[in-house]
């Protein structure tokens, strides 16, 4: 190649340079749609993407959490980005160092950060010479040839989604995500079966169940065949959906021009959506079941799924949730069962509920007599399910799977439970918000309870009529004595003060009383998000923390009814509520006193002060007192998590949150306090979501929905500072060309020495100020269980329950060394 001469260059007409420069610029800003072999998109370069010639799709790197990111394909100008193919879906990349490359050999492949190769495609023929990959209208990503000819293509390998004119083989399988807003592979697939016919199946960690078409049917009676060897579906662009086994569907809006996708949802439901061009929002045009209880494993073992009026997951009587966070663990009993003969059962009735699968036994005809018989006396019957259908139909089941409860059922379950087992109100909490706040308890509709014996004599446990009767007379009579002794008869003065303490733990004050109590609110204790906090004494001596809530956005009914239900949160762990003020103006919460402050003013060494000062801390809290914090502090998110009736997400774990008594005990404040907190409000710390920087978990970031693991990784934090002695969530070093956190620092220094085998050196982790007295095991221990609660994976953190059992297990190791 001939260079042109610089004196050339410099004699080119101005107004021509000009001219190529501008032509240079419109051609590099113009979207590419092709990337050529040896070259690469880099992770950090958002706009380093490649977009279909029509604008529609977009592939590139997309963020599915704090620093990961999958190679991806979406809709470039709808809500949210729709995302409709992912390759490394179960193994996200890092945010820097990652890229995609087009290689020599025809091999597309995904680096990590550490050049790790996490994931490549593999072409028809081996040692193609792949020229370059461009992303089709069609939303199609492709590997050709010189000749054109297509070596690989993204419509090959679905994930969860089924494009318009994407062929559906017999090799091909949409499998749904693990939940909104979430990528990774769920327990939900849509796919060809082995006998030629379209299936969606549940496959969980325990079972595996078909559940449409409607498995209480052969295939020719859902209108199916499968007399056919192509296997082969397809979604035209009009909207219609055919398939070799003879399914067929139509879009409720079908027709051309309308940007459509055919997903198999989270929920195990598979819809077609269809795009609203004008709000560039996604609407349902086709679902495969009306009834969304009819999806199998959606509320795990023993789970019963129930319309209210949309479905919601619930435990039947004598079980408890097993996991509110993940409904795919189901429920636990409270009981044992065991074949003793003489052993006394009793069966529940679940009226309009069925368990499918899982039947020891089917008898037709048989007497309902005869069926309760047939479970009491097989020791591995958990339940029977008799169907009113004027046929006798008996079903005895051996496990409790794919429970639902619908008026459409002809039939009622009846649970096998032990006659000592208590059963009063039986919560059953719902799955549609786990955001933080609290789920109220409700009583399954319908239940009747029988007492049965191995011998399968029965009586009547309850009879409700009389038992209402004796229960209102009963409580008039013991209104009346209460009163005639206190009243009439002047009960010792100890009993009747002891009595007044009782029923006025937890009421109403009036502003007056509590301006009074503190001062005119003089004595500040403290200044947060959600309001300052004063010292004040009440009429009967006791001292109290007086908080003025700012940005209340509830009237004084739902305010109420808020500050009540934590008013009956009860454990030495949490900060007593004593009572609330609720006016027009002024909402205040009264709470008991915690001599000793706050954990922060113990732990740091230098703490800010509502005047905008900051304050050395005191003398380094010893080691006992620092484990006693640590595990009671756990054991108080483990309550609200966990035991309590309203379940309850702090959703701010933090050093200023935990109070400390005359004895040190731990007691954790503000729980609950997003339900009443305007979230963003003027001087918020917080911007729109609930928390504090620097202890907020990843998923608050990337709008995933919110667990009680935000709370355990908040409580993974804490507990790495309590050992340390030092803010990690504030501490930032340089590390090489950029800044990292303390707290990222230092659990990635702590996982390369245990990855590598080294032994986790605890002396240069402690606070120095112990000057070595500190309990080894115990530091270890707590050091390696923050560690795994900040992991950035929720699934991978424990829960609290399990974080109180670890601590437990070395809480008796007084010695100091």
């Amino acid at each position: 190649m001939r260079h042109q001469p610089i004196s050339s260059v410099l004699s080119f007409p101005p107004l021509l340079l000009l001219v190529s420069l501008l032509f240079s610029f419109v051609s590099s800003s113009t979207p590419q749609n092709s990337l050529y072999s040896g070259s690469s998109l880099l992770v950090e370069d958002v706009s380093n993407v490649l977009t279909s010639p029509d604008n529609t799709f977009t592939c590139g790197f997309y963020p599915v959490g704090i620093n990961a990111f999958c190679f991806s394909i979406w809709f470039t100008n709808t809500a949210n980005r729709t995302v409709v193919w992912m390759a490394n879906r179960d193994r996200p990349v890092n945010g820097h160092g990652s890229r995609i490359l087009l290689q020599r050999d025809g091999t597309m492949v995904l680096t990590d950060l550490d050049g790790t190769n996490v994931w490549s495609t593999t072409t028809t023929t081996t040692g193609t010479n792949v020229q370059k990959a461009e992303l089709l209208n069609s939303g199609n990503l492709i590997l050709t040839d010189p000749q054109g000819k297509i070596q690989w293509q993204s419509f090959d390998s679905p994930t969860d989604t089924l494009l318009p004119m994407q062929p559906f083989t017999k090799s091909k399988k949409l499998i749904s995500a693990t939940g909104e807003g979430m990528y990774s592979s769920g327990y939900f697939s849509f796919f060809f079966d082995s006998d030629n016919v379209l299936k969606l199946i549940y496959d969980g960690p325990e079972i595996s169940s078909l559940y449409w078409p409607d498995p209480q049917f052969d295939t020719y009676q859902n209108g199916r065949t499968d007399y056919n060897s192509s296997r082969i579906a397809n979604l035209d662009d009009t909207g219609n959906f055919s398939s070799s086994d003879l399914m067929r569907f139509s879009a409720s809006d079908m027709g051309t021009g309308i940007r459509r996708r055919l997903v198999m949802d989270y929920d195990g439901n598979l819809r077609l959506y269809s795009l609203n061009e004008s709000t560039m929002s996604w609407v349902v045009s086709w679902q495969a079941l009306s009834e969304q209880c009819n999806v199998h494993g959606l509320c795990g073992r023993n789970g019963i799924c129930v319309y209210t009026p949309k479905p919601q997951c619930s435990c039947p009587p004598g079980y408890e949730v097993t996991d509110p966070h993940d409904w795919n663990k189901g429920c636990k009993p409270k009981f044992n069962l065991s074949c003793n003969p003489t052993q006394k059962v009793r069966f529940m009735k679940l009226p309009q509920t069925d368990f499918y699968g899982f039947d020891l036994a089917f008898q037709q005809p048989v007497s309902y007599g005869n069926c309760m018989n047939l479970c009491l006396n097989a020791c591995d019957c958990q339940a029977f399910v008799y169907r009113l259908t004027g046929e006798g139909k008996c079903f005895t089941k051996s496990a409790l799977f794919n429970g639902y409860k619908s008026t459409d059922f002809v039939g009622h379950s009846y649970l096998k439970l032990p006659t000592s087992l208590e059963i009063s109100e039986e919560s059953t909490p719902k799955g549609s918000d786990p955001t933080c706040g609290s789920i109220k308890p409700e009583i399954p509709p319908g239940s009747s309870v029988m007492y049965v014996t191995q011998s399968g004599r029965t009586k009547w446990m309850y009879l409700y009529s009389f038992a209402l009767a004796i229960g209102a007379i009963e409580v008039l009579f013991v209104s009346s004595g209460w009163w005639f002794l206190f009243r009439r008869r002047g009960v010792p003065t100890l009993l009747e003060t002891g009595y007044q303490a009782i029923s006025s733990q937890f009421r109403m004050f009036t502003y007056e009383e509590l301006r009074k109590a503190t001062n005119k609110f003089k004595d500040e204790l403290g200044r947060g998000s959600s309001g300052a906090v004063y010292k004040g004494v009440l009429g009967d001596n006791r001292v109290v923390a007086v908080k003025k809530l700012g940005d209340i956005i509830q009237g004084e009914e739902e305010f109420w009814a808020e500050v009540t239900t934590f008013g009956r949160i009860n454990h030495m762990n949490l900060v007593r509520i004593w009572g609330f003020c609720s006016g027009r103006v002024h909402k205040l919460l009264v709470y008991e006193y915690a001599e000793n402050g706050s954990l922060d003013k113990h732990l740091f060494s230098n703490v800010s002060r509502s005047d905008g000062h900051s304050t050395s801390r005191t003398t380094p809290l010893e080691w006992k007192e620092r484990f006693r914090i640590a595990i009671g502090t756990a054991k108080g998110l483990a309550y609200l998590h966990h035991e309590c009736l309203e379940w309850v997400i702090h959703c701010d774990v933090k050093p200023e949150n935990i109070l400390l008594d005359s004895d040190f005990e731990p007691k954790i404040a503000d729980f609950g306090l997003s339900k009443l907190s305007q979230r963003g409000g003027s001087g918020s710390e917080f911007s729109r979501i609930r928390g504090t920087k620097g202890y907020m978990a990843p998923e608050w970031a990337v709008n995933l929905p919110i667990t009680a693991k935000v709370d355990v990784y908040s409580y993974g934090v804490v507990l790495l500072e309590i050992v340390k002695g030092i803010r990690l969530s504030s501490w930032v070093q340089r590390d090489e060309d950029a800044e990292t956190t303390g707290l990222t620092r230092f659990v990635r220094e702590v996982k390369r020495k245990i990855g590598n085998g080294e032994d986790l050196c605890v002396e240069d982790v402690v606070d120095p100020e112990l000057k070595g007295k500190f309990n080894r095991n115990q530091a270890t221990m707590m050091v390696k269980i923050g560690i795994s609660c900040v992991e950035e994976d929720r699934s991978k953190r424990p829960t609290m329950d399990a974080v109180v059992q670890a601590l437990l297990k070395c809480e008796d190791e007084a010695h100091v060394f």
